[in-house]
């Protein structure tokens, strides 16, 4: 069970270490980041950030739009890539693409193809890319994921998950509520910190296990208020002390995987071998 996603969690520093970009973003651009799914959840790791469907229904004012896709094929972000008047950068883990062929600079964050429908070290990795885009240094990151990935997180008792962040943790809430719930099937949800008291708490109670990221500055004090307003509501809460996106998902991946293997599901088909699912895709393609 689970072996493909196994693998690409723990070859994750691996991959860090491997990873070399020599672009830079052009100083002083308008930049807007793009991508759908996990892709979309590293595109706003990144700053300004559209969906790509919201960047096709109205081509953002920019200097520069980079698309964020694993295999460079997603459709919306193709259909984004060619609505935009100006450049198009592209951060994928193939060289050639539909969107390669688009775009007038390809990074490629990922030795191999991930071959995991629950993507997991091909999203640290474009996080990384993005970050190294953007000038920072990304040397401390395979040592920091290596350190997260001794962590033992346990299968939680309560039939619901909660993930809450908001500032720079705003993404990695969302991308482990997808890892939870394409990956483990499991009942989960992303709330914004602050969204989060302003009634969503309505339909929280004992019966979610709820984890808030912390934050820095005025995000981790409204984080320390969440947790304490959850734990009233009687949820076992923890306040997770956050890094950087690409240590903090390791602990949600990691999760994922326990909590598949407690329910004998294996994440690496996402349902993709289930003839249901599958009309379900062949509805909207």
């Amino acid at each position: 069970m689970s072996e493909e996603t196994r693998r690409a969690v723990a070859r994750q520093p691996e991959w860090l270490r491997k990873l070399r970009v020599e672009q830079r973003l052009p100083e002083g651009a308008r930049v807007v980041f793009t991508g759908c799914g996990t892709s979309f959840h590293a595109a706003q790791t990144g700053g300004r950030a559209l969906q790509a469907l919201e960047a096709v229904m109205a081509p953002p004012d920019a200097d520069l739009l980079v698309c964020i896709s694993h295999e460079g094929t997603t459709p919306l972000t193709i259909e984004a890539a060619r609505a935009f008047p100006g450049p198009v950068w592209l951060v994928t883990g193939a060289l050639d693409s539909p969107l390669a062929e688009l775009a007038e600079e390809v990074v490629v964050c990922t030795p191999e193809l991930e071959r995991s429908w629950c993507h997991t070290a091909s999203y640290t990795c474009a996080v990384a890319a993005i970050a190294a885009l953007r000038g920072e240094d990304i040397a401390r990151l395979p040592a920091a994921v290596e350190t997260a990935l001794r962590l033992e997180e346990p299968v939680p008792t309560q039939g619901k998950i909660c993930v809450a962040g908001a500032g720079r943790d705003w993404p990695t809430a969302q991308e482990a509520v997808l890892k939870l719930r394409e990956g483990a099937w499991f009942a989960a949800g992303a709330h914004h910190t602050e969204q989060l008291l302003h009634g969503h708490l309505a339909a929280i109670d004992e019966n979610v296990r709820a984890y808030v990221l912390e934050g820095e500055g005025r995000a981790a004090e409204r984080a320390r208020d969440a947790a304490a307003a959850l734990r009233e509501l009687g949820c076992e809460t923890t306040l997770v002390p956050t890094q950087h996106p690409v240590i903090d998902i390791v602990r949600f991946q990691l999760l994922t995987l326990s909590i598949a293997d407690a329910r004998g599901i294996d994440p690496d088909r996402i349902h993709r071998d289930d003839a249901r699912w599958e009309r379900a895709r062949e509805a909207y393609r």
